[in-house]
């Protein structure tokens, strides 16, 4: 088909007129600005005039007069404008009443009318560099699965645990915490394996930091693992847990853990005094550049079911609660966030997570240092399970509940959706 090129001296403008093929195509409206050059060399420098080509059968002559720029502002600054196309909003269902609008000076809703705005104004954001991942780790090749926590295994110190660490890496998320499971003939009353330099937390922290020497390795300290008798501490005659001794078992561990090339040492423990005591022992070692993650406000709670079959180390006889805190009890943490800050913590933690918030979010305005929170076993389990049988949606809930613990003032969050989660927010980020 070919299309007719009319010039006009007169207007000094080109008309394009483009057949239309059949069927007839939407119009579309071209801008099509005339070239000076076109026209007569002998004429002064004309202004450049617009034309209107309407891309159809008919001829862009029959759309009307065009202006030019100067025309256009001319007419704006007259107050000439086109008229505006009528406004109407849609009408309710058939039913809904007639009434006058509330008079409101604030509707909060309006902050809320479209995804762009509720993107802008979020106060809270996640991200896979909030989440630290735990790992569970065992002697063995293979990777065994562990019944009360699906998804999650005991992974093979050698090759389960690097093809987690990979896949994690893959959608951001590079900070690991380690919780070994200890084979039964190495516990004992006292828990020498714990500062074992050749054992396997040691081991593994070389093997990592040798694949990945960027990644954040955590570790735990606590002698529950390692321990005959289950119990965080070295156990008296009497059951009562000792705590000086204790510390002293703990120190020796935080600084085989900080040789190996643990970046952040984690006493779980809940003895007195631990912290300085740490802080004073990696020093002397001269591993400053060791942090203390502290697990300031540890509670002795029930959601830690799951994690005790992971690395079978429920307490032998009695419970824990003499050294950790009492689910009543707010103000107390106060005391314990204070004295770990002033024995030299760097990170601050609240366990469990989301049954604590308001935990977290006293710790958060009473403290400058950052503030971590475990969202623990049976947080995980109990939203797994529900998942699974439908009773809810477990990919929201799960996000939910880690923006609950975001929004309370965590910093970091150690939770065993970290990978899971990570990956959804990668997602969302490269849509």
């Amino acid at each position: 088909m070919a299309s007719s090129i009319f010039f006009s001296p007169a207007a000094n403008a080109v008309t394009v007129a483009i057949p239309t093929p059949t069927p007839t195509p939407t119009p579309r409206l071209v801008l099509v600005r005339a070239n000076n050059a076109s026209a007569s060399a002998t004429a002064a420098t004309p202004t450049p005039r617009l034309v209107l080509v309407r891309a159809n059968n008919a001829s862009a002559s029959a759309s009307g007069p065009t202006l030019t720029l100067e025309e256009c502002e001319a007419a704006a600054v007259a107050g000439n404008f086109p008229a505006p196309p009528p406004h109407s909003k849609p009408p309710g269902p058939k039913g809904t009443p007639l009434i006058e609008p509330l008079d409101l000076t604030r509707r909060p809703r309006r902050n809320r009318k479209s995804p762009t705005l509720r993107s802008a104004f979020q106060e809270t954001t996640l991200s896979p560099a909030n989440f630290v991942l735990p790992l569970f780790i065992h002697e063995g090749e293979e990777d065994a699965p562990i019944g009360a926590m699906p998804g999650c295994f005991r992974l093979g110190w050698r090759h389960g645990l690097i093809d987690e660490v990979y896949k994690a890496r893959d959608v951001g998320v590079n900070s690991f915490v380690l919780f070994p499971k200890i084979p039964d003939a190495l516990k004992s009353p006292t828990g020498d394996e714990a500062y074992n330099d050749n054992g396997l937390v040691p081991r593994t922290i070389r093997l990592l930091k040798d694949k990945f020497p960027d990644i954040v390795i955590y570790t735990d300290v606590a002698l529950d693992p390692y321990s005959s008798d289950g119990h965080d501490g070295i156990v008296r005659e009497d059951g009562v847990i000792m705590n000086d001794e204790t510390v002293h078992q703990l120190c020796k561990q935080a600084v085989s853990q900080a040789r190996a090339g643990a970046d952040v040492v984690s006493p779980s423990d809940m003895m007195d005094g631990r912290v300085g005591a740490l802080r004073a022992a990696l020093d002397a070692e001269g591993f400053h550049d060791v942090s203390i993650m502290s697990y300031t406000a540890k509670y002795a709670s029930a959601f830690y079911g799951p994690f005790r079959e992971a690395l079978d180390s429920n307490p032998r006889f009695g419970d824990k609660k003499t050294y950790q805190m009492n689910p009543a009890n707010y103000r107390e943490a106060l005391i314990e966030a204070q004295a770990d800050e002033a024995e030299g913590a760097d990170i601050l933690l609240v366990k469990p997570g989301l049954p604590y918030t308001d935990v977290i979010r006293l710790l958060r305005d009473n403290s400058a240092l950052p503030i971590a929170a475990y969202q623990v076993s049976g947080e995980y389990s109990m939203i797994k399970a529900a998942g699974v049988l439908k009773m809810i949606d477990e990919e929201r809930v799960m996000m939910e509940s880690l923006m609950c613990i975001r929004r309370a003032g965590a910093d970091i969050i150690l939770s065993y959706f970290a990978r899971q989660a990570a990956g959804i927010l990668c997602g969302a980020m490269s849509n």
